[in-house]
């Protein structure tokens, strides 16, 4: 089976985790203190063609660019094309990892890479040969200390200050864990076995390991129920192809989220073994299961993602039908 590349294209560090430079400056791991006390930014966001989620930014003064918002690298990155039109300095290359290895990239200097109301200034990039339309990546080098809100209802990007929140109705708030920038869910476990979960904006599929599909195959044999897959072709927003198998996870919880019948990619890829999730069953959850909420929000001061559930998920019967 081969999906369409609007339905499976994968993220280039959704999947691919992090870009890991060779200086030290670039390689240290991201603070967990909190970040520079800024205005709150509100913008408007887009869509590209397999769903990924764009922000306008500006680069040395010029555009607005299209920056795909990925909350699964910790570095920001921009395209080579861009790179080469505003003849930005080049600098030490770059390791940058994706679904399927590890490659040295050529690197730049930004002088100024403006988001909104916030800026940050020498900003280290890789170089990177993205799909037109495509302008750079936005990271979690961003949030450092802060609060993402991702609005796929309101078609919005909000970043403010770390707050508290609480679950309530129509709310889930659930505990994570910070490591290299990123935040994975420490609450969540399928059929009652505890996973670790990957929120994941520039992945189109969500995707699990073999240990998680492990278990899948452990319940399925002892409820007698078919353990059969499909075989899908990815690629990556930089034209890497990859393969994996089609599975549908049961019983997922997520704090006090609960999913049935959720499907997800098996490709034990690089990824896990780069944030350390090999041996352990975990699951990156991509904008396939994200979109499916009115608003996520990763709050990295605090160390925990909220959930806004929709009105289809709130009252199931008043989701729409499918054509």
């Amino acid at each position: 089976m081969r999906l369409s590349r609007r339905q499976a294209a994968a993220g280039l560090f959704a999947l691919g985790g992090a870009a890991a430079p060779l200086s030290h400056a670039f390689a240290q791991a991201l603070p967990n203190a909190p970040g520079p006390e800024e205005a709150p930014t509100e913008l408007g966001t887009g869509r590209d063609g397999f769903e990924h989620m764009l922000a306008p930014v500006t680069v040395n003064g010029q555009g607005p660019f299209q920056f795909l918002i990925d909350t699964g690298a910790n570095t920001s990155c921009i395209a080579r094309d861009l790179a080469q039109r505003l003849a930005l300095k080049a600098t030490e290359p770059a390791r940058v990892h994706t679904v399927v290895g590890v490659r040295e990239r050529p690197g730049v200097m930004i002088e100024k890479l403006q988001v909104g109301d916030r800026s940050r200034r020498s900003v280290r990039a890789a170089s990177l040969p993205l799909e037109a339309g495509l302008d750079g990546v936005l990271g979690v080098d961003w949030l450092i200390g802060q609060r993402l809100e991702l609005g796929f209802k309101a078609k919005s990007l909000n970043i403010t200050r770390s707050k508290a929140d609480v679950s309530r109705e129509g709310v889930a708030v659930v505990p994570a864990r910070r490591s290299q920038g990123q935040l994975t869910i420490v609450d969540a476990d399928l059929n009652g076995r505890r996973i670790s979960a990957m929120i994941d904006s520039g992945s189109q599929m969500t995707i699990c390991n073999t240990a998680l599909r492990t278990l899948v195959s452990d319940f399925n044999r002892r409820g007698r129920r078919d353990d059969a897959y499909s075989r899908v072709n990815l690629e990556t927003v930089l034209g890497e192809s990859f393969s994996g198998e089609l599975i549908y996870l049961p019983f997922l919880r997520l704090g006090g989220l609960q999913m049935g019948n959720v499907p997800a990619v098996w490709a034990d890829m690089h990824v896990f073994e780069l944030w350390g999730l090999k041996e352990t069953p975990a699951l990156v959850l991509g904008m396939d299961l994200l979109t499916q909420f009115d608003t996520v929000a990763l709050d990295f001061g605090r160390s925990q993602v909220r959930f806004d559930l929709s009105e289809g998920q709130l009252n199931p019967a008043s989701a729409p039908k499918p054509a």
